[in-house]
């Protein structure tokens, strides 16, 4: 069956409970969600080494949960696509709960599915739910991964030997703006004499134009390259073909540079997704926010590669503790690479401001036009 030329969806039920937690790092849950199906959408491919596949193993856990069916769609575009996979899943499935993974797919999309199934809880991975304009059965969920960078930053700033580190990014918005900061951050923290050097693509998947920056940025000198796009996979292989180290971001990209890959910053969704299955099948009602970092397992860090030198190693895992009891990093005062002062005060771990970031910390090489 295929619905406008996307491949069926795949529908499997929780088993291996207790491998797939272990693998996870997630508690086991006795509790069984009988009956409870659970929907997740994803704008690319499950398997991409990046954003999707970090929701990917969230769906794994979720699969683990006895009583609990999950329904996928992968490479769903964010157009009125997204409106009829989510109705396939609510109206063919019986899903209560959906996953729709992707920045696009909330406005007008989601908003729209939940006015019209009121009875049906949609999650979305971002800030963009709120409570004086959209239904009380959307929300967010967010992992703060600018922890996960600045935990990056640390340890590639004590793993280069160019003093040049570059970061490629998606788009100049808050979101991306402050992993930027938060891993310049940390790379100057430990090494005040390295600059990051930016390069902006525009998208959140450009394989070929993510190419040429990663040369580029190599070719200029840097010896690490770190990233915000959706799959990192095409920067982490171009570094390694390089000689060069490498960062992760999002999920595990290790496989992919066995010789350079230092750490990266992963996103951990499964513990939103099982503790969402946990509240449903005690009848509880979900929040509808919902954000967290190391402190609350939502982040974690892919284990160092050969890339991580021992000093490196030692003081990223200082950071985390640090991070886990809630020490912040943006230290006041805080100015931007243009000179002007950001803020006088620290900025704490979860600030609301850092959602309206649009700047670029002292230390970053580029700019956001």
């Amino acid at each position: 069956m295929s619905m406008n030329g996307i491949s069926r969806r795949s529908l499997i039920k929780g088993a291996a409970f207790g491998a797939i937690a272990a693998t996870t790092g997630l508690p086991l849950r006795a509790r069984a969600a009988d009956g409870l199906t659970i929907g997740i959408i994803y704008v690319g491919p499950r398997d991409d080494f990046g954003w999707n596949q970090a929701h990917a193993v969230g769906a794994q856990a979720l699969k683990a949960i006895p009583g609990v069916t999950v329904v996928e769609e992968e490479n769903v575009p964010e157009t009125s696509a997204v409106s009829k996979t989510m109705e396939s899943m609510i109206e063919l499935d019986g899903a209560k709960l959906l996953f729709p993974t992707s920045f696009g797919y909330f406005d007008p999309f989601m908003i729209e599915a939940a006015k019209k199934y009121p009875d049906v809880e949609f999650r979305h991975p971002t800030s963009l739910w709120d409570p004086k304009k959209h239904p009380m059965n959307l929300g967010g969920y967010f992992c703060y991964l600018d922890q996960a960078h600045y935990v990056n930053g640390i340890a590639a700033g004590l793993s280069t030997k160019s003093n040049k580190i570059g970061f490629i990014a998606a788009k100049p918005i808050a979101l991306v703006l402050r992993n930027v900061n938060a891993f310049t951050t940390g790379v100057r923290k430990v090494n005040p004499n390295a600059e990051v050097r930016l390069i902006i693509t525009g998208e959140w998947s450009l394989p070929v134009r993510e190419a040429e920056a990663a040369n580029a940025l190599a070719d200029a000198g840097c010896d690490i390259l770190a990233c915000h796009v959706d799959s990192p996979k095409v920067i982490v292989e171009t570094a390694e073909k390089r000689g060069i180290k490498s960062c992760g971001h999002n999920a595990d990209q290790s496989s992919l540079a066995p010789k350079g890959f230092i750490t990266g910053a992963e996103l951990k969704w499964g513990t939103v997704y099982t503790a969402y299955a946990d509240l449903l099948a005690k009848g509880e009602k979900l929040p509808n926010e919902n954000y967290g970092g190391y402190d609350k397992n939502m982040v974690q860090s892919t284990p160092f590669g050969a890339g991580a030198t021992p000093e490196a190693q030692a003081a990223a895992l200082a950071a985390i503790e640090e991070l886990k009891a809630g020490k912040p990093f943006f230290i006041g005062p805080i100015k931007s690479n243009t000179g002007k002062l950001v803020s006088e005060k620290t900025i704490e771990l979860y600030d609301p401001g850092l959602w309206g970031t649009d700047y670029l910390v002292e230390g970053v090489v580029g700019s956001i036009t």
